[in-house]
């Protein structure tokens, strides 16, 4: 590389991922991939205003407002207001709040080149609507939204420098609601209230904001990872950011993380010439990895990529991430992991408004417990999980947190949902399985409807050729859609409780033999006539609930284990290729946990759900 070839954004936290140590090096960006450039929380105290007439548009808030509230961000509207002694309850259709504070503008770290980079903003999660002003002036999101839409993923904004002054006002508009058509997993709205399974509303400001300077052409924090294990290949889906159209190269390299030394050397690199336009574009490109070690739950090895947009001047964007090779796929009624058989333990995980410290607390528990796969129950969950499970050694199930009726808007919202979240979760080698609904939440006329039965299909085979390195499962639970007789889904599961152990025996053995019309509480499968006959792996992805209230189970730790050891035997003498024990931690009514959920403490004998155990 030319000696003009330098960073224009070179800052301390670079090293930050040099090692795991959480202790050592706080993880504080909801994100999976990295710039080695420094960054600003506006984490804190912000003004803080609820707009309860939606009244602040009119009369221009964004440009001048008295707010006298103050509020941390990040948290939620409810918790807000609870501490505002303002009833979280008391709405029930819409809610509007404001957020303000300043910030003074940060001097470019690298000043000699101050035209080849730009203040960017970014929001690791906020919503349902979230609108944005600098100065009174209204921001658009890099995709151009001046609304932007959802709750659960990051969006940034670039700064430009003809609006930034010296000291800046940051106004923040944020607008939910009970709407049923709109992503909310399992959080009440108009159709399901809160109680039972239904949880209260956790919507806002519920991740950090900060704000970090990038260059002007750049790579995005964004890395879809395909690994070709037979041929130690990997596939880098990579995202462009260009404001200068010309000649680029993307340079790619690889190092093994648990090789230490004081100048590590790439184990594999390669560049690529490129030309690019204005705008914003994917490339995938493909690198040879020789002699590589393949990342599983009992060796959950890594690699770093780093990445680097270089222009025809030798100026370089960086990025940087972690990954592993591995292959996860169905084989008749079996799952293999990287060509060998699997057997998921899996168990249902519902956070919550959990922090990261109490997540983290939680993945190590339920790796205690024998668990390689964990099921994160259709919600929106801080990203640092995925990049936590990678490195301990856990397989994840995730899930589109679901809206809470069938429409065309319903649809539409869930699509643009599905793709934020595979947009940022494509890098982690733990993310084998996803869920597009879970037990006709929102698609509650699979049955009948063919426009609904036509959207998730088109669903199912979108994912299967643009991330083929996931299994998808169409509807988890009950009513899977069969078209001319192939299931639209890549596992048949089915959602089985009952306290009554001889039952179980009844409704497992009713499963295994392909009686799909009466083993669940719905039919198995709908649409065209589907034949099993061990055409793909039975999963039972829920099972248990022992412990949750008037259910009929076992209301002490003794028991329960008890019960756990006796039902998992009855799975694993059967040809099942995996099971989900329902659940983790105890949430709101649900009291059904195994773990504290404050301290993570294990309330059942270690390597309960792991099929290694005595039978």
């Amino acid at each position: 590389m030319s000696k003009q070839s330098v960073h224009t954004n070179y800052g301390s936290s670079k090293s930050k991922e040099e090692t795991f140590d959480p202790e050592i090096y706080p993880d504080n960006l909801p994100r999976a991939v990295l710039r080695p450039n420094e960054h600003i929380l506006l984490d804190g105290i912000w003004r803080f205003a609820v707009d309860a007439d939606d009244r602040g548009m009119r009369d221009s808030w964004f440009v001048s407002h008295q707010f006298e509230q103050k509020a941390h961000w990040p948290g939620s509207v409810e918790t807000h207001l609870a501490e505002l002694k303002q009833d979280v309850t008391s709405w029930k259709d819409k809610i509007v709040v404001w957020y303000e504070r300043e910030f003074d503008l940060p001097k470019h770290i690298n000043e000699e080149e101050p035209d080849n980079s730009l203040l960017q903003l970014t929001f690791g999660a906020c919503g349902y609507e979230t609108q944005v002003w600098l100065n009174g002036f209204p921001l658009s999101t890099i995709e151009g939204e001046l609304v932007h839409v959802g709750e659960y993923t990051s969006f940034s904004y670039e700064l430009e420098s003809e609006v930034l002054r010296p000291v800046n006002k940051l106004t923040v508009r944020v607008a939910s609601s009970m709407d049923a058509d709109i992503t909310r997993g399992k959080q009440e709205s108009h159709v399901y209230k809160r109680g039972g399974i239904w949880y209260q509303t956790f919507t806002g400001a519920v991740r950090s904001v900060w704000l970090e300077t990038v260059e002007r052409n750049r790579l995005r924090t964004r890395v879809g990872v395909v690994s070709i294990i037979e041929d130690s290949l990997v596939r880098f889906n990579l995202t462009t950011r260009i404001h200068d159209p010309g000649s680029y190269k993307i340079k790619l390299r690889v190092y093994d993380v648990d090789k230490n030394a004081d100048i590590p050397s790439a184990i594999s690199e390669d560049e690529y010439p490129i030309i690019l336009e204005a705008g914003q574009k994917s490339q995938r490109l493909v690198l040879d990895i020789p002699d590589a070690q393949l990342w599983s739950p009992e060796n959950p090895k890594l690699y770093r990529l780093v990445a680097q947009l270089i222009d025809e001047k030798g100026f370089i964007s960086e990025i940087e991430t972690k990954f592993g090779l591995r292959k996860f796929e169905a084989r008749g009624s079996r799952l293999y992991l990287n060509n060998q058989p699997i057997y998921m333990d899996g168990i249902l995980y519902q956070p919550g408004n959990a922090s990261y410290q109490q997540i983290q607390k939680h993945l190590y528990a339920m790796k205690e417990l024998g668990c390689n796969l964990v099921r994160i129950h259709i919600a929106g969950v801080d990203p640092r999980i995925y990049k936590l499970a990678d490195r301990i050694g856990l397989l994840l199930w995730v899930e589109v947190p679901s809206p809470h009726r069938s429409s065309t808007k319903s649809r539409e919202n869930h699509q643009a949902e599905l793709m934020r979240m595979l947009a940022l979760i494509g890098t982690h080698p733990s993310v084998v399985i996803w869920s597009l609904y879970n037990e006709d939440w929102g698609a509650q006329d699979i049955a009948s409807n063919p426009e609904t039965r036509g959207y998730i299909i088109n669903m199912y085979h979108y994912m299967q050729i643009a991330y083929p390195q996931f299994l998808v499962v169409d509807n988890d639970g009950w009513q899977h859609i069969s078209f001319e007789g192939r299931l639209k889904s890549d596992l048949l599961t089915a959602h089985l409780y009952t306290p009554d152990l001889n039952h179980w025996k009844n409704l497992l053995d009713e499963l295994t033999a392909g009686k799909l019309e009466t083993v669940a509480a719905l039919p198995l499968v709908v649409g065209d006539p589907f034949f099993y006959r061990k055409q793909v792996p039975l999963v039972v992805s829920e099972w248990g609930g022992f412990g949750f209230e008037n259910y009929g189970g076992p209301q002490d730790d003794e028991s329960r284990t008890e019960q756990i050891r006796l039902f998992k035997k009855e799975l694993r003498a059967r040809s099942i290729a995996g099971d989900v024990y329902t659940q983790a931690t105890n949430i709101e009514e649900e009291k059904n946990g195994l773990i504290d959920f404050e301290t993570g403490v294990l309330n059942v004998p270690v390597g309960l759900l792991a099929s290694t155990l005595e039978e």
